[in-house]
C-alpha cells in the first residue's frame, strides 16, 4: 500500500499508539489493512437513518481496536445489528452499492481540494494532514485567524 512512498509505517503506528494512550483510548496494532470502501458506503446509509455518528464509532472500534475486516459484509451487518438497524437492509445496500455515487462524490471532492490522507483539517486556505496534537490544531485555528475573529 505504501510502496514507493516516503512513509515509515512503524513510526506512524507508534505515534498513533501514543496518541491513543495519551487520550485514554483503546488501540490495537493491526497486521492487516482492509478495504474500507464498503464501510464508507454503508456509513452514508447509516447517516440517512440518523445513526451515522454511531456507525462511524462502531467501525472505528471494529477496525482500530478489534482488528476486524471492515471490508466484509458480515462484519458490517453485525455492527448495524448491534446499533438496532436492520441488517438485511444493510446487506442489500452493500450488494446493490446504493451509496456508491455518494462516496465517489466525496472522493472526487477530496481530490479536488488536495486531501491525501485522513484525517485532514482544512480551514480557509490552510490544511493540516494526519492525526495531530492539540497544539497543532490550535495553531491552525490561530493561523487562519479564527481565534482573533471570536475575540473581536
Amino acid at each position: 500500500m505504501f510502496a514507493g512512498r516516503n512513509f515509515d509505517l512503524n513510526e506512524v503506528m507508534a505515534r498513533l499508539e501514543r496518541a491513543a494512550r495519551d487520550a485514554g483510548l483503546p488501540f490495537t496494532r493491526r497486521t492487516m489493512t482492509y478495504n474500507s470502501r464498503p464501510a464508507q458506503e454503508l456509513s452514508k446509509w447509516a447517516e440517512t437513518r440518523g445513526r451515522g455518528h454511531d456507525f462511524h464509532q462502531a467501525v472505528f472500534r471494529a477496525y482500530f481496536v478489534a482488528g476486524k475486516n471492515i471490508g466484509k459484509a458480515d462484519v458490517l451487518t453485525g455492527l448495524v445489528r448491534d446499533l438496532g438497524l436492520p441488517p438485511e437492509e444493510a446487506r442489500q445496500v452493500l450488494a446493490d452499492r446504493l451509496f456508491k455515487e455518494a462516496v465517489d462524490a466525496d472522493w472526487d471532492r477530496s481530490r479536488q481540494i488536495g486531501i491525501t490522507a485522513v484525517p485532514t483539517f482544512i480551514l480557509e486556505d490552510k490544511a493540516l494532514v494526519g492525526a495531530q496534537p492539540y497544539e497543532k490544531l490550535a495553531a491552525l485555528l490561530e493561523t487562519a485567524g479564527v481565534r482573533k475573529r471570536h475575540e473581536a
